[in-house]
């Protein structure tokens, strides 16, 4: 039987956000929710553990098939394009029976423009299009001020010298994805009360193109319908997305490192969040996420961790002939004492 000639373009969606943002969760409910849609998804993490590809395809979420979750580790899917992002969507486009809808979840230190470009190349430009840029916002570290210095003290620095760039790597990330963005999703709003969400979405305001759209949502729950199906073709409109690094000045992830520290089984995990916590405050720690073995438990106790804020809980059986075993990424600006942290987190 002859291959079915394809004479629409297959959409794809690009969710960005910065490191803890939520757009794992996202996913998930996305997937929990897609009514029957084939969906791809391509996973970009920084680190070497896979951790997000497990907390989509480890808790046996009906209709996400394993070959579904194409994960990209220990780079930056903007950096490596050429590389490791136009073969993986050539393969899923290739499929006898390719998706209907493919998720692009980039890392967290990801500029979303480059890979919105990548859609121009010409081996994708006739098969696939950007249906829509989607920055996934965590509203309590923002107004915790997690990505921006005082912007009275920056401007006090500039007007004494004004060849000076006060901007530091994790502001000028955050302006980099929601100038790219189409849908802006303020997440974990349940963590903020109203005058502080308003007093956000005035801080963003500067950043994000006209007419964007902007939506709330609590872990990540959202109807697929907001994210899916813009139809905007981001790729034919990259003038309006603006960049720092439209001049070609380079995106350098020598800003970031990550580790991955092995514990073992960990018998009382209250303790470990109070470790995690005290690590982030005394490292400037911006990110640890991974698994952990409770003895006597059964299930895998998922720990996440954006700053001083740790979340819990357990989300499938280990399986048979699974090695129980406990390993974290921490993520934070290059310079932190890895020996340090890793010796605290095991303390």
């Amino acid at each position: 039987m002859a291959q079915t000639i394809r004479t629409t373009k297959i959409p794809a969606t690009v969710v960005t956000g910065f490191l803890g943002a939520g757009k794992t969760s996202l996913i998930r409910h996305m997937i929990e929710n897609a009514g029957g849609k084939r969906l791809a998804f391509i996973i970009n993490e920084f680190g070497d553990l896979g951790v997000d590809r497990e907390l989509i395809t480890g808790c046996g979420i009906e209709g996400c098939e394993e070959g579904d979750v194409v994960e990209l580790t220990n780079g930056c899917i903007c950096c490596t394009v050429a590389d490791d992002f136009l073969p993986t969507i050539a393969a899923l486009l290739d499929r006898p029976n390719p998706p209907e809808h493919i998720v692009i979840e980039t890392s967290g230190l990801a500029l979303p423009k480059p890979l919105i470009k990548a859609f121009g190349w010409p081996e994708v430009r006739t098969r696939a299009t950007v249906d829509g840029v989607v920055a996934v916002v965590d509203v309590a570290a923002v107004a915790a001020g997690l990505f921006a210095t005082d912007p009275a003290a920056i401007e006090a620095q500039r007007a004494a010298d004004p060849s000076l760039d006060h901007e530091s790597p994790l502001e000028e990330l955050f302006e980099e994805q929601l100038g790219s963005a189409d849908v802006v999703v303020l997440n974990k709003t349940d963590l903020v009360d109203a005058a502080t969400l308003a007093r956000v979405k005035a801080e963003m305001a500067p950043h994000l193109r006209p007419a964007v759209r902007i939506v709330t949502a609590v872990g990540g729950a959202l109807d697929p319908a907001v994210l899916l199906g813009l139809g905007l073709a981001a790729e034919d409109d990259l003038d309006s997305r603006p960049s720092h690094h439209d001049d070609g000045h380079e995106h350098d992830h020598d800003d970031f490192a990550s580790i991955v520290v092995d514990l073992g089984e960990i018998a009382d995990p209250a303790a470990l969040e109070a470790r995690i916590k005290q690590v982030a405050t005394r490292h400037d720690i911006l990110r640890v996420k991974g698994f952990v073995a409770v003895p006597d438990k059964p299930m895998r106790l998922i720990v996440q961790g954006v700053g001083d804020r740790v979340q819990r809980y357990f989300d499938r059986p280990w399986e048979a002939g699974e090695v129980r075993t406990s390993r974290l990424v921490v993520i934070g600006q290059t310079g932190f004492d890895a020996e340090a942290v890793a010796a605290e987190l095991r303390a």
